[in-house]
């Protein structure tokens, strides 16, 4: 059973009375934040380390200690006290090695250590020569009573020291980093063995149209399989969000809003795709009547529709239903939004590309092209501008970003490219 805190007021509106007015896309992003910002307020849970990977953490991070926690050595070689050898080397006595995990006596001067990589330096030695370095270049037989001749070496040379990588009582990460590998061996490094992580949001991913057939099902006449399902869901749960699908809705309403109450009570969020323009069969428009979900059009192509508000209490986003629409909306609005509040999934990689080729932009809208990069670091567009191409997205790997106010672009020209 999941609490469901009430959004912030920019996701009003009149029920069926919904505005129509435009607006841009970072005002309805923005409009999306605040619809789902109270659900990342006291949600938290820690898991080991290994079971947090992809997750968004929910905790600033200090170092308990040091990293390195002690000096230790960069290379095979010898530690020796730097003041000990001369611009033109010296022989000394070799004393007992140091292999990587001992805690070693302290450095008599004029003598030098064998020390293994990783291995702490001894007391008093101040500086590592390479073994290569040495003559003989090799370690002695244990129990051998040798010298080895030296080359000089500044102090600090091959020395990694104590808390060169972080120091104890530095901010290792912050809060609402993503947590990839790296930054969980940092943790473990840290002697970490558990992190406290934002929880998955659970999303009810609902399809609408009497015209929209499950994929495996016969196909009749009128009739076109459900790309967005998959779509979406996919779309969803690689963004580390838990999905309940509950099959398709048709055109009736009231079905519609007994589908979504059946499962209100267990989910975070509600996703709808299609039935949100200004249509006369849009269901999830007329589904809505009474509750507190906004329909306006965003100045974006595709994707201009969209529903936004609370349903019984639940954040709703109410995506288009062309396929292309549908995630770019995702893209352009959840996304983004779950990467700043919970910090996961990982923000897309912005890049800047030229154009392989020109293009055009409808006046006075923001337009997301498909497009693939290339190896020269230019950008092909993938299709045309119409929402339904799916067969272009599948053979893209990034969306090309058209700023309101640019109505053409020749190829060549830089464009902001987010990488898929």
């Amino acid at each position: 059973m999941h609490s469901h805190p009430q959004p912030h007021a920019t996701a009003t509106s009149a029920g069926t009375s919904a505005r129509h007015a435009h607006r841009s896309v970072a005002e309805h992003r923005q409009a999306v934040r605040e619809l789902l910002e109270p659900l990342a307020a006291g949600r938290s849970q820690r898991l080991p380390l290994v079971q947090a990977l992809g997750r968004g953490l929910a905790e600033t991070v200090t170092a308990p200690l040091s990293l390195p926690p002690f000096a230790n050595s960069q290379m095979d070689g010898f530690a020796i006290r730097s003041g000990d050898v001369p611009d033109g080397g010296a022989e000394l006595r070799v004393v007992a090695p140091v292999p990587a995990g001992a805690s070693p006596a302290a450095l008599e001067p004029g003598t030098a250590a064998p020390i293994m990589t990783g291995a702490m330096v001894p007391t008093g030695a101040d500086a590592v020569v390479p073994i290569e370095r040495a003559v003989p270049a090799a370690f002695p037989a244990a129990g051998d009573e040798a010298t080895v001749w030296l080359p000089p070496a500044t102090a600090g040379t091959f020395i990694r020291e104590a808390g060169s990588d972080i120091e104890a009582g530095e901010r290792a990460l912050a809060a609402g980093t993503f947590l990839g590998p790296g930054q969980l061996g940092l943790l473990a490094a840290l002697g970490l063995a558990d992190v406290l992580v934002h929880p998955p949001l659970a999303v009810l991913l609902v399809t609408t149209g009497d015209e929209v057939v499950e994929p495996g099902e016969p196909l009749e006449g009128g009739k076109i399989y459900d790309a967005n399902g998959t779509l979406l869901e996919t779309a969803l749960r690689q963004a580390g969000l838990a999905v309940v699908r509950a099959g398709i809705s048709t055109d009736n309403p009231a079905e519609l809003r007994g589908l979504l109450r059946s499962q209100t009570a267990a989910v975070d969020l509600i996703v709808t795709t299609g039935g949100v323009s200004k249509g006369a069969y849009e269901v999830v428009r007329q589904a809505m009547d009474g509750q507190d979900v906004a329909f306006q059009h965003v100045a974006m192509q595709p994707g201009g529709p969209q529903g936004l508000g609370t349903f019984d209490g639940v954040p709703l986003l109410g995506f288009p239903g062309n396929p292309v629409s549908c995630l770019v909306s995702f893209e352009m609005f959840l996304r983004p939004v779950l990467s700043e509040l919970f910090g996961s999934p990982a923000p897309r990689p912005v890049i800047r590309a030229r154009l392989a080729q020109p293009l055009t932009s409808p006046a006075g809208k923001h337009q997301v092209r498909r497009g693939t990069l290339l190896a020269d670091g230019t950008v092909r567009l993938e299709g045309g501008e119409s929402s339904h191409l799916v067969r272009a997205l599948a053979q893209s790997n990034s969306l090309v970003h058209v700023p309101v106010g640019v109505d053409a672009l020749a190829a060549g020209a830089e464009v902001e490219v987010w990488m898929l």
